[in-house]
């Protein structure tokens, strides 16, 4: 008995070993393919990426999978993973998407606006303000997207809210993307969510509605390479 004690110990630790190196390829590579600094169209080799962070190569398959899986990789064997690019049928997709969730939870949540959700919206406004004064864009597009975020979950939906938070990390790729292609949708976007608080505030039921939309649709008109 306890040597089979024994033995799984020592299975428990190698295997928490495992994972962290893991974990650490993927996060390496993930952040990297959403903030650019792999941009679609790089070629990603096992050698490279386990010499950057530290590991064998057996995590960084592994890794590699998980991110191919989420659709952000494309693996080809003995040479190494293809960082997808952003398709405008994928913007067009998500734009879409969202606009179905988000024109259904402004809606919901116009009609009496918990206190709460105007302090994390201003709360969201003042980062990307930071954000945008260091010329982040990365965190920026987080801040972005949080802000959005909680008024999905302020309609109190919650398999909507799922929907949405599913999205994210294709939302957080586009986003750097676009604001990279237009870099004046920075001061835009917070003037843009500056007015869709406002609207909330004074319970301008259409008001909101046609800003956001007006707001979401245009990554899509930019993808289309329209003005």
């Amino acid at each position: 008995m306890d040597t089979v004690v024994g033995t799984k110990n020592v299975e428990d630790r190698a295997a928490h070993k495992a994972a962290p190196a893991a974990e650490r390829v993927y996060l390496h590579v993930k952040s990297g393919v959403l903030d650019r600094s792999y941009e679609g169209g790089t070629l990603l080799t096992e050698g490279d990426l386990a010499e950057a962070v530290g590991v064998s190569r057996t995590p960084v398959r592994e890794a590699l999978l998980r991110l191919e899986a989420e659709g952000l990789l494309k693996l080809y064997p003995k040479k190494g993973a293809l960082v997808l690019p952003v398709s405008a049928q994928e913007i067009a997709d998500v734009v879409e998407t969202r606009l179905l969730v988000e024109r259904h939870a402004v809606a919901k949540v116009v009609g009496d606006v918990p206190a709460r959700l105007i302090e994390r919206l201003e709360a969201s406004l003042a980062e990307q303000r930071a954000h945008a004064a260091t010329g982040d864009l990365a965190a920026f597009a987080a801040a972005d997207r949080t802000f959005h975020a909680e008024i999905v979950r302020a309609a109190g939906n919650r398999i909507l809210a799922h929907l949405y938070d599913q999205l994210r990390d294709r939302q957080l790729r586009m986003g750097v993307a676009t604001m990279n292609a237009e870099p004046s949708r920075v001061a835009k976007n917070i003037t843009e969510h500056t007015e869709i608080l406002d609207a909330l505030r004074a319970g301008a039921a259409q008001s909101a509605a046609d800003l956001v939309e007006r707001h979401v649709s245009w990554v899509n008109t930019l993808a289309r390479g329209e003005s």
